[in-house]
């Protein structure tokens, strides 16, 4: 079940990155990001009350459990983690080719595969090892995909800022693994959501607002409320899977990755990207290592 779950939420994510581009499209960052975390935190602020003062979610998987400072300090940490990635990842987003981003974003289970490795004693088998194996070959090949298009791997800083988002997207999914094990998975979705508005609230008064007409100007899109809506649908998978005991941290994360697949589609379709074919070959690489990962988990 964690693992269709997994596939669930993937699917989820593809649409969520193809709506953030389309946010983000000359756009200024910070507000679409502020909004974000403004409406995730209104889908769930109602479960949390009607958990607080009614009984009817009672025994329910949306019901949000009173807790203390001792769970909630965690969460705050969660909230400063999953903020740092995204800023990252949507400064990225802008300036960079969806079908370029998704793959690099695509090797982030890399990553949590070693620290599952080393953290949680995750042991993988021969399917799942010439997946990772595959996961890794793809990103290689992406990079030569993009100097076509004269982005350079090595000197672009906004391909950096993707790395950053994917290396700390995998420090909070191995901090994920680290919280299912203890909390109620709406208990952490609901309250981190929360936590970064209150985040984002200084960061949007101090660095962008005083600076808002030099830079890009901000523009309302309906997407930007589709990026909350598919997030948190994403999220909501995605907690629920690792909630199960049996669930792998290293496999769910990859499993997630294969959101490339929608987001690359829409970058083909409807952003008109160029040098498909090749990236096509990156995207097939990360397919095959995803039946791969399927393989030795059955």
């Amino acid at each position: 079940m964690w693992l269709l779950l997994a596939f669930l939420s993937a699917a989820l994510l593809g649409f969520y990155d193809a709506f953030k581009k389309k946010s983000l499209r000359d756009n200024a960052v910070l507000p679409v990001l502020f909004l974000n975390t403004v409406f995730s935190s209104m889908v769930f602020l109602p479960f949390i009350l009607i958990s607080a003062f009614t009984p009817v979610l009672n025994g329910t998987m949306f019901d949000v459990p009173v807790v203390g400072w001792e769970v909630h300090k965690f969460i705050i940490i969660k909230s400063f983690i999953v903020l740092s990635s995204w800023i990252f990842g949507y400064f990225g987003m802008k300036h960079l080719p969806l079908t370029i981003v998704g793959p690099i974003n695509a090797t982030r289970p890399v990553m949590v595969l070693v620290g599952a490795m080393l953290i949680f004693g995750e042991r993988l088998n021969l399917y799942q090892w010439i997946g990772v194996m595959l996961a890794i070959l793809s990103f290689f090949m992406l990079s030569r995909s993009g100097k076509k298009e004269g982005i350079d791997f090595k000197h672009n800083k906004w391909i950096y800022f993707i790395v950053l988002a994917a290396i700390t997207g995998a420090i909070s999914g191995l901090y994920d693994k680290y919280l299912m094990k203890q909390f109620n998975p709406m208990v952490v979705q609901s309250w981190y959501n929360v936590y970064q508005v209150f985040i984002m609230c200084p960061i949007i008064l101090l660095l962008w607002y005083p600076k808002r007409k030099e830079s890009t100007p901000f523009r309302w899109d309906w997407t930007i409320i589709l990026i909350s809506v598919f997030l948190s649908a994403a999220d909501f998978a995605y907690f629920y899977a690792l909630s199960y005991e049996d669930s792998m941290i290293s496999i769910v994360s990859m499993v997630r990755r294969g959101s490339v697949v929608v987001s690359f589609l829409f970058g083909a379709l409807f952003f008109r990207e160029k040098n498909l074919k090749s990236k096509a070959v990156d995207l097939i690489l990360v397919l095959i290592g995803m039946f791969f990962l399927y393989l030795g988990s059955k």
